[in-house]
């Protein structure tokens, strides 16, 4: 699916704009593409026109939601096909979405960007040959990206999120100049898809699965098995698990996974919110 390269609308960003409106002003400075960038807006009466196009100002938006321009109106950027998934601003820029509610990536103390940043840096991925369980929003591949990774594939099963990819300009574009056809995205179950996947073909290892209740089997022995198969000897894996459950039911997921990934073959540690293992 290609990228959408119209203008993204949250309330505060529509604010401004319409008091720039309202004091008469000729134009409107601001980033139109979640802080990736900025540019400039021409007002006019009765429409603004922003990249060779005209747009009609925008009312009653809501907090924590974005909008595209879907040729007729600004719509949410939000799907409803047995849950409901959206994409959500942040105060960093880049967005996190949520599925029924249940919010994805953490953004309380940093943005999710800089986060899956720091969790890259400890599978060292530049010039590797890298395997991406989970793809998401894809901001662990675009910091592989930047780092210099040679080649990564990416998996995402729920093409809701694939779609919601297509809107956020924080995602990375596989056909883009810039990924360097380096980014394989696939629309497939990793749990199924890595059978596929030949022995020690990958240097590197990023899983960031949905919680263990929505996604159990991605947490199984069995599919840790599979990560050791396919990752070669001394090959570096992160994984985000996050500590849920902990407070309420004394589970710890964090020790659970690293005895598991142990047995599958690894020497694995506690490290930021997940475990990092190496292939022994």
């Amino acid at each position: 699916m290609s990228h959408y390269s119209g203008p993204l609308l949250t309330r505060p960003i529509a604010e401004t704009l319409l008091a720039a409106h309202a004091a008469a002003a000729g134009e409107w400075t601001g980033s139109l593409d979640l802080g990736r960038s900025n540019g400039s807006a021409l007002l006019q009466t009765d429409a603004w026109q922003w990249g060779g196009q005209y747009y009609p100002y925008p009312h009653k938006l809501k907090d924590r939601t974005i909008y595209y321009w879907d040729g007729d109106e600004f719509a949410p950027v939000s799907r409803f096909s047995g849950s409901l998934i959206k994409l959500v601003p942040t105060e960093w820029g880049a967005p996190t979405f949520e599925i029924d509610g249940i919010k994805m990536l953490p953004t309380a103390k940093e943005s999710p960007f800089e986060d899956a940043r720091r969790k890259v840096a400890l599978v060292e991925p530049h010039g590797k040959v890298l395997l991406d369980t989970c793809g998401g929003l894809g901001y662990f591949a675009a910091c592989c990206l930047e780092a210099g990774v040679a080649r990564i594939h990416s998996f995402e099963k729920n093409p809701d999120v694939l779609w919601l990819r297509t809107l956020n300009p924080w995602s990375p574009d596989p056909d883009a100049p810039a990924s360097g056809g380096r980014l394989q995205l696939n629309h497939a179950d990793v749990s199924q898809a890595i059978m596929q996947i030949a022995d020690a073909s990958v240097d590197a290892l990023l899983h960031d699965p949905p919680r263990f209740g929505i996604a159990g089997e991605l947490y199984s022995q069995a599919f840790y098995d599979q990560l050791a198969r396919v990752l070669r000897r001394g090959g570096r894996l992160f994984h985000y698990t996050g500590s849920p459950n902990k407070l309420t039911s004394g589970r710890d997921v964090p020790r659970e996974v690293e005895k598991r990934l142990e047995k599958a073959g690894f020497k694995a540690q506690l490290a930021l919110d997940g475990v990092l293992a190496t292939r022994r």
